[in-house]
C-alpha cells in the first residue's frame, strides 16, 4: 500500500499546492476582489471540468479490473472508449460555453468587481478543456495500471509548469487573474503530453491489441455509460456542495469570500493528500474484484484504513499548530487574515472526518459501484443545503462551515452503510 500510495500522494498534493500558489500570488494584489474573482471564476470549472471527472474514475476502475483479469485487449478498449469522450466533449465544451460565460458567472451573486475578474479568468481558462479532460482519463488509466510514477510525472508536469508560469505571468508580467488562467491553459496541454508518453511506456510489453469490435461492443459501452452516468451525477453533487459553499460565502461579503477561498486551499490540500491512499485502494480493490479475490479485497481496505487514519491525525496537528502561519503566507490583507483565523478550527478538524469519505470513495470506485456512490453523494448534498439554509442566516460564516462539516459526516455515514454488502459480493 505504501509503495503505491506514496507517489500518488505526492501527485495529488500538487493539485491543491497549485491552488495555494494561485491564491498566494493573487493575494499579493491590492484588493480582495481579485481573490474573489478567481474563486467565483473557478466555480464554472468545478461544474464543467469535474463533472467530467468520471473520465478518471470510469477509467481507473475498469482498467484495474482488466489488469486483475490479465486482459490486455480490454485495457486498450477502455482507453479507446475514454478517448472518444475526450475528443467530442473537449471541443464541444468550448463551443457551447464560451458565449455564455458572463451570464453563468452572474448567477453567483458576487459584487461587480469580483464578477469582472471572474469573467476575465474563465474566458481564458475554458480553452484548456480538451487537455484537462485528457488528463483525467490518462491519470485514471495510469492509476488503474498501478503505475504511480507515471501518474506523478503527469501531475508534476501539469502543476509544476502551472506554478512557474503563475509566478512569472502575475508577479513579473503583471497580468493579474488573466495570468493565472493563461498559466493553467499552457500547463494542462504540457501535462497531457507527458501523460501520453507515460501511458505508452506502461503498455509496452503488455500483450493485446486495439480491436474495433471490442472497443465498440454494445454491452461494454452500456456498462461504461451507466458507470460514467453515476459518477457524473456523484461528481455534480460534490461540486454543487463546493460551489454552493462559495455562493453562500459570496453573499455574506467580499472579505468573508476571500477568507473562505484561503481556507479551502488548506482543506483541499489535506483532502488530496488523503486521497492518495484512496487512489491506491481504488487500484488494489479493482484488481481484487477483477480476480474475484475477497481476501485480497478486505486486505486492501484494511491497509488503506490504517494509513489514511494515521495521516489524518498528522494533518490535523499541522493545521492546528501552523494554520496562522499558512494564512499569513497566503495573503497580505489584514482583514482577510483576521477573518480566516476565526474559521481555521473548522478546517483543522476536517481531515478526521474527510479521511473516511475519501477512503470509501476509492473502494467503491475501484469496485465500479456507481449507484452507491451516486446515491450517497446526492443525499449528502441535500443534507448540506438544508443545514446551510438553516444555519447561515443564524450564524453567518460559522453556520456555513458547520453545514460543510455535516456534509462530510453525511458522506461517510451514507456510503459506509453499503460497505458490508459490497464486501460480500466480491468473489
Amino acid at each position: 500500500m505504501g509503495r503505491l500510495a506514496a507517489p500518488l500522494i505526492v501527485a495529488n498534493a500538487t493539485v491543491p499546492l497549485l491552488g495555494i500558489v494561485d491564491t498566494a500570488v493573487v493575494g499579493q494584489l491590492d484588493s480582495p476582489t481579485h481573490l474573489g474573482g478567481v474563486a467565483v471564476g473557478s466555480l464554472l470549472f468545478g461544474y464543467v471540468f469535474w463533472s467530467f471527472g468520471f473520465l478518471r474514475g470510469g477509467t481507473s476502475g475498469p482498467m484495474a479490473q482488466a489488469l486483475g483479469a490479465r486482459d490486455g485487449d480490454e485495457m486498450r478498449a477502455v482507453l479507446a472508449r475514454a478517448g472518444l469522450i475526450v475528443a467530442v466533449a473537449g471541443v464541444g465544451l468550448i463551443a457551447i460555453l464560451l458565449p455564455l460565460l458572463a451570464s453563468l458567472l452572474r448567477l453567483a451573486g458576487a459584487s461587480t468587481g469580483v464578477e469582472g475578474h471572474a469573467v476575465d479568468y474563465a474566458g481564458i481558462r475554458l480553452l484548456s478543456a480538451p487537455a484537462t479532460l485528457a488528463g483525467y482519463a490518462l491519470l485514471g488509466a495510469l492509476t488503474g495500471l498501478q503505475r504511480p510514477r507515471g501518474a506523478l510525472a503527469l501531475m508534476l508536469a501539469t502543476n509544476g509548469t502551472n506554478i512557474v508560469l503563475d509566478l512569472w505571468f502575475v508577479l513579473d508580467l503583471g497580468w493579474g487573474v488573466r495570468g493565472v488562467a493563461a498559466a493553467s491553459v499552457i500547463a494542462e496541454y504540457i501535462g497531457a503530453a507527458v501523460g501520453l508518453v507515460a501511458l505508452r511506456r506502461a503498455l509496452t510489453g503488455v500483450s493485446g491489441a486495439w480491436r474495433r469490435r471490442q472497443i465498440l461492443d454494445r454491452g461494454a459501452l452500456r456498462r461504461m455509460a451507466g458507470l460514467n452516468r453515476d459518477i457524473l451525477l456523484r461528481n455534480l453533487a460534490l461540486i454543487s456542495a463546493f460551489s454552493l459553499f462559495t455562493v453562500f460565502g459570496a453573499r455574506l461579503d467580499d472579505v468573508t469570500l476571500a477568507a473562505n477561498a484561503v481556507l479551502m486551499n488548506f482543506h483541499t490540500l489535506a483532502g488530496y493528500v488523503l486521497d492518495g491512499f484512496a487512489d491506491a485502494a481504488e487500484a488494489l480493490v479493482g484488481q481484487a474484484v477483477g480476480r474475484r479475490a475477497r481476501d485480497q479485497f478486505r486486505a486492501a481496505v484494511r491497509a488503506a484504513a490504517l494509513w489514511v487514519g494515521g495521516f489524518a491525525v498528522v494533518l490535523v496537528t499541522l493545521l492546528l499548530v501552523l494554520g496562522g502561519v499558512f494564512i499569513d503566507i497566503m495573503t497580505v490583507l489584514p482583514e482577510v487574515r483576521a477573518a480566516a483565523r476565526d474559521y481555521m478550527p473548522y478546517v483543522a478538524i476536517a481531515p478526521l472526518i474527510g479521511a473516511w469519505a475519501f477512503l470509501l470513495d476509492g473502494v467503491f470506485m475501484g469496485a465500479t459501484r456507481g449507484p452507491e456512490m451516486r446515491n450517497a453523494m446526492m443525499l449528502a448534498l441535500i443534507a448540506f443545503i438544508a443545514a446551510a439554509s438553516a444555519l447561515v442566516p443564524w450564524l453567518g460564516n460559522h453556520g456555513l462551515w458547520s453545514a460543510y462539516v455535516l456534509f462530510m459526516i453525511a458522506r461517510v455515514a451514507l456510503l459506509g452503510r453499503y460497505l458490508p454488502r459490497l464486501a460480500r459480493g466480491v468473489g
